[in-house]
């Protein structure tokens, strides 16, 4: 086994930078819990779409967004006070015990709720209405795994890490992640289509299991892992910790965010790249659920999970994450302004199922490869309680605000649609998708050059930013 690790550290050298073992021991760990976490979650993600398309409809998306930003609310104040209540190692397994029970009973409800097509509409009226509003909640029930879940373990990962291990660590930690995210969703997501059935109970049944998987391999982390490799940023950073005096709360963390201009433009960052791919997501999803439906939507959108997580691993393993190592994190969070950029571009001037998947994998891929690590780093010269209340709202509420303000302005295609007919109502909403967007872009490469020169002066001088 130690040859084998050994053999592997010396091949992640090229691409991540040497680390010494033990702390590749430590790396490996995360990458595993944080792959098992990806792997489900870009699994969840196609089958939230898919299953809520079937059980509502899909001009319906840009409404269950708006009901996921303000159904979260309630859920980040009980996280909050359970941050505050207990341990980040305890956390680490409340919540996965939480998921796997739920994702345990969702399945147990698709068995009966979805049902071929035919079927369904020849059912009780109470029955229709009770799959509406369970398609609902299962969409707000997979979007706060993604907020919660995985912020829960960058920020756990963060309060671990100092800033010379991240660099290297960090983009091993992603790299392992999308493997996860390359194996799991086509082949959960999609064994149903494949076995000819009409519900995605089994692959929620199995996703289940994976999730209480976390549990045991959390605890094997705290026990296997050198007490010592358990420091961020050095005695300072842990005597400022202590030194804090503000009083925890739900409301704390948005204090944070408001008071210190590094964190606004941490959120605004976030919040500019979840507005733009939220358009770009919601059109490319009519467009799949236009050409496949049931069983088959969740297959294809599975495919899509596995292709952006098999790119973003690419991006990894040919080196995008030398931009960061070699040029810093400023240059990185600079790239992802002009990527999207073109991205958008492509958006407003081709027309093709094709063509918004291969869009959609490379937005979402490069940004997870690149972008992704970047912003966690930006967490680092920061205090456990910034990391853990002001981090919970940025990529919670930051992530969910940018998307429903992208729903709203998705809402605008079926009115202007009706006013002026598919094609011109389609080209309306086009037009204002790039008199909005570009602005945007260039207020997002402001925020990075501002972030990335904040975070440098930070690490140089060895002092806390917030």
């Amino acid at each position: 086994m130690n040859s084998f690790v050994s053999i592997l550290q010396w091949l992640c050298r090229f691409n991540f930078g040497n680390f010494e073992k033990e702390e590749f021991k430590k790396f490996l760990r995360l990458g595993l819990i944080f792959g098992l976490i990806i792997g489900v979650y870009w699994t969840l993600r196609p089958l939230k779409d898919a299953i809520f398309i079937q059980l509502v409809d899909k001009m319906q998306l840009p409404f269950a967004k708006t009901f996921s930003v303000l159904a979260l609310i309630p859920l980040v104040m009980v996280y909050t006070r359970l941050i505050d209540k207990f341990s980040k190692e305890r956390m680490l397994i409340l919540l996965p015990s939480f998921y796997g029970v739920m994702i345990f009973g969702f399945s147990l409800l698709m068995l009966w709720l979805q049902m071929p097509k035919e079927q369904f509409l020849s059912l009780s009226l109470t029955f229709k209405v009770f799959a509406r509003i369970t398609g609902y909640f299962w969409y707000l029930f997979v979007e706060s795994f993604g907020s919660l879940v995985v912020a829960l373990f960058w920020a756990f990962s963060t309060n671990i890490t100092n800033p010379n291990a991240a660099k290297k660590g960090f983009p091993l930690i992603v790299a392992l992640g999308q493997l996860g995210g390359v194996i799991l969703p086509y082949n959960i997501g999609g064994l149903p289509h494949r076995l000819q059935l009409s519900t995605d109970a089994l692959s929620l049944f199995i996703l289940s299991l994976l999730v209480f998987a976390l549990i045991p391999l959390v605890r094997h982390f705290f026990k296997a892992t050198p007490k010592e490799l358990f420091d961020s940023f050095g005695l300072e950073k842990k005597e400022n910790d202590q030194k804090e005096k503000s009083e925890p709360g739900f409301l704390e963390g948005l204090k944070l965010v408001a008071k210190h201009r590094y964190l606004l433009g941490l959120f605004f960052v976030n919040f500019i790249y979840e507005f733009i791919v939220t358009l770009f997501d919601f059109n490319f999803k009519i467009a799949a659920a236009s050409t496949f439906t049931g069983v088959a939507l969740s297959n294809y959108l599975s495919l899509y999970g596995s292709s952006v997580n098999l790119i973003s691993l690419l991006c990894l393993l040919f080196g995008i994450s030398n931009i960061t190592r070699f040029l810093g994190v400023g240059a990185a969070l600079c790239l992802m302004p002009m990527i999207v950029g073109f991205a958008l571009f492509g958006f407003l001037t081709i027309d093709s199922l094709n063509f918004l998947f291969m869009l959609m994998v490379g937005s979402k891929a490069i940004n997870y490869a690149l972008n992704g690590p970047a912003l966690k780093q930006l967490y680092i010269p920061t205090t456990s309680q910034v990391r853990f209340q002001a981090g919970a709202w940025i990529e919670t509420f930051g992530s969910r605000a940018s998307k429903e303000a992208g729903s709203l302005f998705n809402i605008l295609l079926t009115p202007l649609q009706a006013n002026f007919g598919q094609v011109l109502g389609k080209s309306y909403y086009l037009m204002l998708s790039g008199y909005l967007g570009f602005p945007l872009l260039l207020l997002w490469a402001f925020l990075a050059l501002f972030l990335g020169r904040s975070f440098k002066n930070a690490v140089q001088s060895k002092q806390i930013i917030c």
